[in-house]
């Protein structure tokens, strides 16, 4: 079962349209293309995925990409939130999502449920998972990554006993707590600092222990202030497995920008160019990308792409997109368009001045998000900084220095904003 998230306020006007699973990465996937190809990858083939806000995008996606053949016996299906004559209520968080959903598993034998989150970049091994729970005997693992002080206070943390279980577990602690709340970990995260083990949010139960948690503790929502402490207080065995790879949680602007951004590095963290740890999506069948004069400098870039500009560097350049000449591009993630404009349509906008679809001329474009089907004219300068103050207009917003430019929006020519917009002349 994949957890598809709430309202994703954090990740907002990304999720204005869309549910936080069908986001763009990467430049030509979206967020839950992650989660189900670590499922793929691992050899499972019957997920779930729960959602309840804006998920019409996200259901076309999987119902365009995850296709199955008959005898395969595998699916991908969405699970929104819905009355029943039991209940009435939206989710009321994870364990709650989770326990409503219990009952489209009826007809499907299983030993174990895996839980996963809809909005993380990491890849991961969940064969190697499943086998860790077995050989521990577990009522339910918990995967867990080892994290430093300053970061622990944001995560569940537990404290893991050499023997690979958990004894106790507390839901983002304070700072001045954490010197009990140490774990044994590998010599290289030692030395790091990285001493306390956060929760992952990727779990596996018994088939069994879910049943009986949830029967437990009926008005429990959340799983890790809720389900997890009651499974230890309980007495039931707890095991911690401790992942060693990349993982990203993607829950705000600044971090969905950073993640996307690391992945221009020469050698990124997040590998996608890779046999066995393959990243899918849907198969669009784009022409290849066309450039011209333009000087690239790590820069991540799909299919259908028509590019003059000047320079791109250090940014991700997605679907579809379109630049005009001699702009310049820096720091920037472009999610692209859904659609090409005809040559008719092209010649009509530039006679009557028009903005065409994607970037102008003579633009100068740094530190932003640009998301769907944005137009923008000619001689325009967007820079983000992080001496800017978050605002929101209806064309875009600002937080924590970096302006997202909302899906369709209409961006005039010679039009300044952010940085731009305060250096004279």
């Amino acid at each position: 079962m994949i957890l598809g998230g709430g309202v994703g306020s954090r990740l907002y006007p990304l999720t204005e349209q869309r549910s936080k699973p069908a986001v763009p990465i990467a430049s030509k996937y979206r967020l839950i293309d992650i989660p189900i190809s670590n499922c793929l990858n691992s050899g499972v083939r019957r997920m779930f995925v729960l959602t309840q806000f804006n998920s019409a995008s996200l259901n076309q996606h999987i119902k365009n990409t995850y296709n199955f053949d008959n005898f395969s016996h595998g699916f991908v299906d969405i699970l929104a939130a819905e009355q029943t004559p039991s209940g009435s209520s939206w989710y009321q968080g994870t364990a709650d999502a989770v326990r409503q959903c219990m009952r489209h598993l009826s007809n499907h034998e299983y030993d174990y449920i895996l839980i996963l989150s809809g909005d993380q970049l990491y890849q991961m091994d969940l064969e190697a998972f499943a086998q860790f729970h077995i050989s521990q005997e577990a009522d339910l693992t918990i995967a867990t990554i080892p994290v430093n002080a300053k970061d622990a206070p944001a995560f569940g943390i537990m404290k893991v006993s050499d023997g690979g279980y958990i004894k106790t577990f507390i839901e983002k602690p304070k700072t001045e707590l954490l010197k009990d709340w140490v774990s044994p970990v590998a010599p290289e995260d030692e030395a790091k600092g990285k001493v306390h083990l956060a929760s992952m949010g990727i779990y596996i139960f018994s088939k069994n222990i879910i049943k009986k948690l949830f029967g437990d503790s009926p008005d429990a929502n959340d799983f890790g202030k809720e389900i997890i402490p009651n499974a230890i207080n309980g007495g039931m065995r707890v095991a911690g497995y401790q992942y060693q790879g990349y993982w990203e949680d993607i829950g705000s602007i600044q971090s969905y920008y950073e993640a996307n951004l690391a992945l221009t590095d020469d050698i990124p963290e997040f590998n996608l160019f890779d046999d066995n740890e393959v990243i899918y999506t849907r198969p669009r069948m784009l022409a290849p990308s066309k450039i011209s004069g333009t000087h690239f400098k790590n820069t991540v870039l799909a299919e259908g792409c028509i590019l003059f500009a000047d320079s791109i560097e250090r940014s991700v350049v997605g679907i579809r997109s379109r630049i005009g000449k001699r702009s310049k591009i820096k720091n920037t993630i472009i999610f692209g368009n859904d659609y090409f404009e005809s040559i008719e349509e092209i010649n009509n906008l530039e006679k009557n001045n028009g903005v065409l679809l994607g970037i102008g001329n003579d633009c100068i474009i740094e530190r932003v998000i640009i998301d769907k089907d944005v137009r923008i004219g000619n001689n325009v300068e967007i820079i983000g900084d992080e001496s800017l103050k978050d605002e929101e207009t209806d064309i875009y917003r600002i937080v924590d220095g970096i302006i997202v430019l909302k899906k369709g929006c209409y961006i005039p020519h010679n039009t300044k904003i952010g940085k731009a917009a305060l250096i004279p002349g």
